[in-house]
């Protein structure tokens, strides 16, 4: 199956290049981001050997959506999206934290509480929940980036008293991520979903805050169908999850979770093409509309077009 793993060019006015696990990030004078969305995979901060068909085009046009939908509570990073796989946009400094907002005990929040923890980035947690309860209200659980890329949990205490950010811009940006939160919670609703989790990151450009990356992505975020959920969680059964949370689990079963010494399991025909599945399931779900899967025939040339018809087009003033 054909995919996008990489690219590699050298754009108009390009002065910096960097290849995270999804994303190749081409900066440009006048702080200006070229971000072509690839359709590698990671999972426990190791990107998985196999790319997965239309997987990048599915994340780069649901991030589009929320940007645009959101934009009235927090500008974003966000000018233009010239190719189903690309979007254009202003380069911000990022912050080193981010803002993770959970309404349901599930994921990461689960583990640690299965595991007898009822503290989480110092939100404390009530005794007796199930797995995929729902909290009275949401809460903010950080993270942020230790030296190995690894995301590791912060509390908004530990966030002030090691002066990653002021009480005021805290205050802020835990104001602005529930308020983010809520409106994809009242969209989602009206798909038939329900948001679960998710996580937002946050830039300074010419001293104000801007929403950065992807916003309420499968990657970023989880989702719940609400016609089954009740139902299910009186079963205490598994929730049928659109997230990359079921490639985590497909990993954890076949023994894989990241550590020292762990090999990822073979990634066959039949599973790239279950995840291809589950993906546009959810691309679906959310956009209202059936993928129209982009042609991967001479994609390295149609992307770079693309983005300098992107380019040229950009207004500097």
């Amino acid at each position: 199956m054909k995919a996008l793993t990489a690219t590699n060019y050298f754009l108009k006015d390009q002065i910096h290049f960097f290849r995270g696990k999804v994303r190749d990030v081409y900066s440009l004078k006048n702080d200006i981001v070229v971000i072509v969305t690839c359709d590698r995979i990671s999972a426990f901060d190791h990107v998985l050997p196999v790319s997965i068909p239309n997987k990048g085009q599915i994340l780069n046009e649901l991030a589009n959506i929320s940007l645009d939908a959101t934009s009235d509570i927090i500008p974003n990073w966000k000018i233009s999206q010239p190719d189903p796989h690309v979007t254009i946009g202003k380069k911000a400094n990022a912050i080193p934290v981010e803002f993770v907002v959970r309404k349901y005990l599930t994921g990461h929040a689960w583990r640690v509480y299965k595991d007898g923890g009822r503290s989480l980035c110092g939100v404390k947690l009530p005794n007796g929940m199930q797995e995929n309860e729902a909290f009275e209200t949401p809460i903010i659980t950080p993270s942020t980036k230790a030296s190995s890329g690894k995301d590791e949990d912060i509390s908004l205490k530990e966030i002030l008293d090691s002066k990653l950010l002021t009480t005021s811009q805290v205050d802020k940006l835990v104001d602005v991520s529930l308020r983010l939160f809520k409106k994809g919670t009242e969209f989602a609703k009206t798909k038939g979903l329900i948001l679960v989790d998710t996580k937002y990151e946050f830039g300074k450009r010419n001293g104000k805050m801007i929403l950065i990356d992807e916003v309420h992505t499968p990657d970023s975020s989880r989702y719940f169908y609400i016609d089954r959920y009740h139902e299910l969680l009186a079963q205490n059964k598994p929730q049928k999850q659109l997230s990359k949370e079921f490639v985590r689990e497909w990993l954890m079963e076949n023994g894989f979770q990241g550590l020292k010494g762990e090999v990822i399991p073979e990634m066959t025909s039949e599973i790239v093409e279950h995840i291809v599945t589950r993906y546009s399931e959810l691309y679906s779900a959310l956009s209202g509309k059936k993928l129209v899967r982009r042609s991967y025939e001479n994609i390295i040339e149609e992307l770079e077009n693309n983005i300098n018809i992107g380019i040229e087009a950009i207004n500097y003033e």
